[in-house]
């Protein structure tokens, strides 16, 4: 999938017309049926099944909640293939809303939000939708793909916006389409069959009964998932031989002699260009060095020791992304502008970048957000780190070698850091 892109003056970019806020349009059946047959295919490919847990207890056309976990861009074409004919309103990021396409997705139902930025009016969208289009909801809580097969991080308190909706809640946990389709292996698809958990895990009198603290737990243990845990422990086979390609996207820095952005998955192996050591990556997904230690043989557990990595710099107080980027922005939904170089920082502070010779200088604080929209062959463009607000979307591309997954760890740390100090001095006063 492709965005348009232009090249415009900062200046001019300023002068555009804003993304308007429309109400959700009921969502078109004849649409959504043409959906349901031009999926079809993709559903026979990979084998598409389903099993379904307390399902019965929802009415067959009674509007719920759907949290669905993001693997890859098949899965709306899951979607499509467990709930039609039921009607969906589907909360969607506005990027993937630009040009024609947004428009047709407009009359399927979707409303476009900015990822990790805090919008009140989406709330009431989808209570509209809920209550005047009488359609389900669907969404995906994560808002990006997942990087390592396991969740990312999920925003707090989401049982506050269970127990205002006071609907059915239900999740739609997939099984084989991270391994089918991972963001970091450059949209090559493997053979893989794919079928998902569907579960209502309360229903509106349940949301009545239990807290906010109890619903955030249930939404957890929903999305406690390791699609590479599950394609080892079910001995699925991808015995592609591009299965390692780009795996140094999530695997950046050398566990053996610490370098960073040395890494290189290709094939079947990841090597590290600094010190020269090789790993093999098996058809079950495990990772083996070929010669001395493996040091981390599932992939996930790497992935943590980078976090702490980052965690220890961040409390040592070493942490710096400082790197030259190639700037888009997107104003609305008429495609994205690209408005030349700039500068990107991120440091415990948070994020800063300059750009269109000093006319651009945005400051996003280290507590703006849960996490990070950091992307990799954005629309088959480049790796990307994402910010902005509720007006403008910042997509900075490095010009040097830098790993957005790094960056995306460190705002995930620094955000945790940045709310217990907003905890501490609250506790403090209570407890004097």
């Amino acid at each position: 999938m492709k965005i348009k892109v232009k090249n415009m003056d900062y200046d001019e970019v300023l002068k555009l017309p804003k993304l308007k806020h429309k109400t959700p349009r009921k969502p078109s059946f004849l649409l959504a049926s043409l959906v349901r047959i031009l999926v079809e295919p993709t559903l026979r490919q990979i084998k598409f099944s389903y099993t379904e847990e307390r399902m019965d207890l929802i009415g067959k056309d009674e509007p719920c909640l759907i949290l669905m976990n993001h693997s890859s861009f098949t899965d709306m074409k899951l979607a499509y293939g467990i709930f039609y004919p039921r009607k969906l309103g589907i909360v969607t990021s506005v990027d993937a809303m630009s040009g024609i396409l947004g428009k047709l997705m407009r009359i399927l139902g979707c409303t476009p939000t900015h990822k990790y930025v805090t919008d009140v009016s989406l709330i009431k969208d989808i209570e509209y939708m809920l209550r005047v289009n009488k359609s389900s909801v669907l969404m995906y809580p994560e808002a990006g793909y997942s990087f390592d097969g396991r969740t990312t991080a999920l925003p707090r308190k989401m049982g506050v916006l269970l127990k205002r909706l006071g609907v059915p809640v239900v999740t739609v946990i997939t099984e084989g389409a991270f391994a089918r389709d991972p963001v970091y292996n450059m949209l090559q698809i493997r053979d893989v069959k794919v079928g998902a958990k569907v579960k209502c895990i309360a229903t509106a009198e349940e949301l009545k009964e239990k807290s906010v603290a109890e619903l955030d737990a249930m939404i957890d243990e929903a999305f406690s998932f390791d699609n590479f845990a599950w394609q080892r422990d079910n001995k699925v086979v991808i015995d592609e031989p591009f299965r390692a390609d780009g795996l140094h996207r999530i695997l950046y820095k050398c566990p053996h002699c610490g370098a960073e952005n040395k890494m290189e998955g290709k094939g079947t192996k990841l090597l590290c260009h600094e010190c020269g050591k090789e790993w093999e990556m098996d058809e079950l997904g495990r990772l083996s060095a070929l010669s001395g230690e493996t040091e981390y043989s599932h992939i996930p557990d790497w992935y943590d020791w980078q976090r702490e990595c980052v965690r220890k710099e961040i409390e040592d107080g070493t942490y710096l992304l400082d790197t030259d980027v190639d700037i888009v922005i997107q104003v609305n939904l008429d495609g994205v502008c690209n408005i030349g170089e700039g500068h990107l920082t991120h440091n415990a502070e948070g994020f800063r970048l300059t750009g269109a010779e000093g006319r651009l200088d945005y400051r996003q604080p280290a507590g703006f957000t849960h996490t990070l929209y950091a992307d990799y062959y954005w629309y088959e463009i480049a790796d990307t780190i994402g910010i902005g607000d509720n007006e403008y979307s910042y997509f900075c591309f490095p010009k040097t070698e830098v790993s957005v997954t790094k960056a995306r760890l460190a705002a995930e740390e620094l955000y945790k850091i940045a709310k217990a100090r907003k905890r501490k001095p609250k506790e403090e006063k209570t407890e004097e």
